[in-house]
């Protein structure tokens, strides 16, 4: 019976209910996000576009902000976020310019490629993807490429390369996370403004409590 007491006084406490709240968003976040990566069958799901590559300029705009009127255009702008899907490669599409579009390793760089399939082709039992930035010149999408962007070699990108296709494009979003990997003091500054949430949040009221009760205990009358 007592430890029944003690929980509903523990519910009530707002400092346990903000904890639990906290803790609950992590968990949903990351069910989520490990939910997503076993539907989809890859390890990372979600990506940001970090670069230009593969945006088409609409009146000379091609950074994500400026090109508004074409939220979701086939094409992609630097700050989507992008739902990637791994697939069977002998699956992708190479039917261009509607062909899939695909996010590959770069053996050269730390950070994957994003690029459409103009071609692809059987060798040996592996499939290779010859592939190009929507925006890279000098021909763009949806006219019919003379070059290629290809990594590593000319015969294109070889499927174990290949992390899947991008079946889902959120415009704007990423810009959060390109912000933050961009300004080396913006990670701080988000570190310092939680550690000022928890101060004011649950430091604070505690010694504003600890602070009355003497008062309090002062004010009582004495017993006769």
């Amino acid at each position: 019976m007592a430890k029944s007491v003690d929980l509903k006084k523990l519910w009530k406490n707002d400092y346990f209910k903000t904890a639990v709240a906290i803790a609950l968003m992590v968990v949903i976040i990351a069910g989520f996000f490990f939910g997503m990566a076993l539907a989809l069958g890859t390890s990372v799901p979600i990506r940001v576009v970090e670069s230009g590559s593969m945006c088409v300029p609409y009146g000379g705009a091609c950074d994500g902000w400026l090109s508004l009127d074409h939220p979701f255009a086939q094409t992609l702008h630097k700050g989507d976020i992008i739902i990637i899907q791994t697939v069977n490669p002998a699956d992708l599409n190479a039917n261009y310019p509607n062909s899939d579009i695909i996010v590959y390793k770069n053996p050269n760089g730390v950070t994957p490629i994003v690029h459409r399939i103009v071609e692809k082709q059987e060798i040996n039992g592996t499939w290779y993807f010859k592939t190009k930035g929507d925006g890279n010149g000098p021909i763009l999408w949806p006219n019919t490429p003379n070059s290629y962007d290809n990594i590593p070699d000319t015969k294109g990108v070889p499927q174990n390369l290949v992390e899947g296709k991008v079946i889902l494009r959120i415009p704007w979003f990423g810009w959060v996370t390109l912000f933050m990997k961009g300004n080396f003091w913006a990670l701080p500054l988000v570190i310092a403004l939680i550690l000022m949430l928890v101060v004011v949040e649950f430091i604070l009221p505690a010694v504003k409590q600890k602070r009355k009760k003497p008062a309090q205990q002062k004010q009582m009358p004495s017993q006769p």
